[in-house]
């Protein structure tokens, strides 16, 4: 294992040298910047969960999945414990992803309504998803300072993006609030005071440094609390991924 790997500085120094979309895939999956991170998804992949008991887990940070000229992005929170810790794929295998990718179905941005597991056959057309944080948090709750450590992760992946990217979709207020600084780092225009989050909030962001504009859509994130109690439903979700591939210029 390269020492640099567990270095705090190694998402910034090798984030910003990937030439693709690709290339930043393979980079981040062998990323130990943040030793609490680190330990924790390589616990849960060790201890498991009944129900996956004869699984291997993938126990290491989860790449952006969806194809490298996509015109709309989708920015969630981080992987599932049980989730895209074990699958190997955003927001795949969990309750979450079931209603994503259900919506994304629905909205003519998947080729399926289900993801099980990375050989499940899963395409998605015009759209990549992808999150601040790439590794399982405890609790679901990323700090602060892991936020800012894996930062550069999704700021390399919207600048490689960003020629044909046209709407992102956040998911919660912690997508929200963790996609705004990288999109003004990327070359795009935030307007003072920065917009807060809310469910089908639509901001529309000047372009700047040979980008053009972005729109920036709200979205509940599909969490099991927020789809159980009805705060979030299958239709609001679906609508907001229809309007962002509206503005993308793509499918839905």
């Amino acid at each position: 294992m390269d020492e640099a790997e567990e270095d705090a500085g190694f998402p910034a120094y090798r984030a910003a040298r990937c030439a693709s979309v690709a290339e930043l895939d393979g980079a981040v999956t062998g990323c130990r910047a943040c030793p609490r991170l680190v330990a924790w998804r390589e616990e849960v992949a060790a201890v498991r969960r009944a129900a996956f008991r004869d699984e291997e887990y993938w126990a290491r940070p989860v790449p952006g999945f969806g194809p490298a000229d996509a015109s709309l992005a989708v920015v969630g929170l981080a992987p599932a414990a049980h989730g895209g810790n074990r699958t190997g794929r955003m927001f795949t295998g969990d309750d979450a992803g079931d209603f994503l990718f259900a919506a994304l179905h629905a909205a003519g941005l998947a080729s399926q309504s289900t993801a099980t597991h990375r050989a499940d056959g899963l395409e998605l057309y015009g759209v990549r998803i992808t999150a601040p944080v790439h590794c399982a948090p405890p609790g679901n709750r990323p700090t602060p300072a892991e936020r800012d450590t894996c930062r550069p992760w999704l700021a390399a992946e919207l600048a490689l993006l960003a020629p044909g990217l046209r709407a992102v979709v956040a998911l919660g207020a912690f997508g929200w609030q963790a996609l705004l600084p990288v999109l003004a780092r990327a070359g795009w225009l935030l307007p003072r005071p920065r917009p807060g989050f809310r469910h089908g909030g639509l901001v529309t962001l000047p372009g700047g440094e040979g980008r053009g504009p972005l729109h920036v859509l709200g979205c509940y994130h599909p969490s099991r609390r927020n789809t159980f109690t009805g705060r979030l439903t299958a239709p609001m979700l679906t609508e907001v991924l229809e309007r962002g591939a509206r503005l993308a210029g793509g499918a839905g």
